[in-house]
């Protein structure tokens, strides 16, 4: 098919009548949609909630591990000298 077959197709598909849409599907896009809404909000809520949990777990755990802190010697270092 060339470029002007489809070009006519095409027209002679938009120039069709729209096919009738039922009358409850507004409604039930609606309620999914907020479905939607409140899922991702919920979702995203939680990830936020377990982020600050984790952040907080890490710094309870920094202030009292101190790891940045050279841990005491095992041994004691030889007495020469004396």
């Amino acid at each position: 098919m060339n470029r002007a077959g489809r070009e006519a197709a095409a027209r002679q598909i938009m120039e069709r009548p729209a096919p009738p849409v039922p009358s409850e599907l507004c409604g039930d896009a609606v309620r999914r949609g907020g479905r939607m809404l409140r899922r991702r909000r919920a979702a995203r809520r939680l990830l936020w909630l377990f982020l600050l949990a984790a952040a907080l777990a890490f710094t309870v755990w920094a202030l009292t591990a101190r790891p940045w802190v050279e841990p005491p010697s095992q041994t004691t270092p030889p007495l020469t000298g004396w």
